[in-house]
């Protein structure tokens, strides 16, 4: 029994780890003055988020309480048990461990490769929350935790969001507006 309830504890924090990834790689993207702080903080949050990862799939399989096996933990949608929401889980940590994995060999894959795949991370995080709402036996936990993390997702995509609007008006030369268009065709026309 100790191991079931150590499972569902590594899950909600990996969970939670993970939201805490997303939400510092939102607010940290596309900053030409990354702080190394944050960006450390984020790499250290994921690489911990994948040990407790393993912690969570390892305890769930040596449990036995629910038929999973080792296989399942890396073949989406294989399981006996739950094979929906057992597979989400799975296709998560296969995003995760390709996100980490490329993140170890962003030298030798060069910027616009890892950018590319670690796009995924924007898929990784809602197939976890996913999975957590449908596997979740502890309902009101689940529920609570879950509700934070999209709080929390919700508000670093709306800060995203909103500085990249501001970015974008700063770069945009002076009087690019249609209403200047106008006034520059009657200056340069002569307007009487």
């Amino acid at each position: 029994m100790a191991l079931w309830f150590a499972a569902r504890a590594f899950g909600l924090v990996s969970l939670t780890l993970l939201t805490a990834v997303m939400v510092l790689g939102l607010l940290v993207a596309g900053r030409p003055r990354r702080s190394y702080v944050v960006t450390a903080l984020h790499r250290s949050l994921a690489l911990m988020s994948v040990a407790l990862i393993a912690l969570h799939v390892a305890t769930v399989v040596l449990d036995g309480y629910v038929p999973v096996g080792w296989i399942d933990a890396v073949v989406p949608f294989m399981s006996s048990y739950e094979r929906f929401w057992q597979g989400l889980g799975t296709v998560a940590i296969d995003v995760l461990l390709a996100l980490v994995v490329t993140s170890l060999l962003r030298g030798r894959l060069g910027p616009r490769a890892w950018r590319a795949v670690h796009w995924l991370a924007y898929l990784c995080w809602p197939v976890a929350l996913v999975h957590a709402l449908g596997i979740g036996t502890d309902s009101v936990i689940v529920m609570g935790v879950a509700a934070a993390s999209v709080v929390a997702v919700g508000v670093a995509a709306v800060v995203r969001l909103s500085r990249g609007r501001r970015t974008a008006a700063r770069r945009r030369p002076a009087g690019s507006g249609r209403g200047q268009e106008h006034g520059r065709a009657m200056v340069a026309g002569g307007a009487r």
